[in-house]
């Protein structure tokens, strides 16, 4: 009786499945799903591919294998192959995370941060015979979970470097980065494209939904921007006129705390009333006056 070689899966979840017998015999029977394919390999190596439906093992249909294998036991030929069965459906809702910091500075504030992102991206296996051949070459567990962190880490190592390139490029800074989250969103998908085709990986969607720096940092951030505000202010006075207009008021306050003296009583009224502005402004006038040219 033929064996049947199929695989069901549990949910729509599993990106590859691998069949646990490697024992296999020209006139079985090979089930395949839709939405799946299933790939022969030998060697390390993927061979033929079968689509959807029902085929039952040949010598006709299995011509790459057969180029590594001797028919030599008649139609039930026995031969060992591993048989591997890769789910093509699109799988969107992935989440991906940076797990340590991008380090970087801002390049507006010269400031050193430490950067996380966050977001979410789909997949599609579009080539089953490229995938296999990665998953199988590069020894990736075959669990969905242990494919998806190891295309996971593959996203946050690009990028790193393209947040850091794209911030730098546009001359932004950190904090405005959150405005420009769906333009950067296109640039790095473009980017990791090209790397995740070779994986036969067709990336459906990818979003960077969040971007942001450790709240400690971001608080010493403020406190530094603030006394920058004020340095700024600051730049802007005129100096000598704010020396002038702060030893006249001392020597009002002086003259007003005199009493025993007319000009005290005289000034302390004048303050009382308002008139220590034009009083003010005349003495002013007089240092400068005075002043030596």
């Amino acid at each position: 009786m033929a064996e049947q070689i199929k695989y069901d899966a549990s949910s729509s979840d599993e990106l590859v499945f691998k069949y646990p017998s490697d024992s296999l015999s020209l006139g079985d029977l090979v089930v395949v799903n839709p939405s799946q394919e299933a790939i022969f390999v030998k060697g390390g190596q993927a061979l033929d591919v079968f689509g959807a439906g029902t085929h039952t093992l040949t010598t006709g249909n299995l011509p790459l294998l057969g180029r590594l294998i001797k028919w030599t036991f008649g139609r039930k030929t026995p031969f060992t192959a591993e048989v591997w069965f890769v789910n093509k459906t699109v799988r969107r809702g992935l989440k991906w995370g940076t797990r340590g910091a991008i380090q970087m500075i801002d390049p507006v504030y010269k400031f050193p941060v430490s950067v996380r992102a966050f977001g979410e991206w789909g997949l599609r296996i579009s080539d089953s015979q490229s995938f296999v051949n990665q998953i199988v070459g590069s020894q990736i567990g075959i669990t969905s979970s242990e494919i998806e962190e190891y295309f996971g880490g593959e996203i946050v190592q690009k990028l790193s470097n393209l947040v850091a390139s794209y911030i730098a490029e546009k001359n932004l800074s950190v904090f405005q980065i959150n405005t420009k989250l769906n333009e950067l969103s296109e640039n790095v998908a473009e980017q990791i494209s090209a790397e995740f085709d070779r994986f036969g990986i067709e990336i459906v969607n990818f979003n960077i939904e969040r971007i942001s720096i450790p709240d400690e940092e971001n608080k010493k951030f403020q406190e530094i921007l603030g006394k920058k505000m004020e340095v700024e202010q600051l730049g802007g006075v005129d100096v000598s006129r704010s020396y002038v207009a702060v030893k006249t008021l001392e020597a009002l306050n002086k003259a007003a705390d005199n009493a025993d003296s007319g000009i005290g009583a005289f000034v302390g009224a004048g303050l009382g009333l308002g008139a220590g502005a034009p009083l003010g402004k005349q003495l002013a006038q007089g240092v400068v006056d005075d002043a030596p040219t």
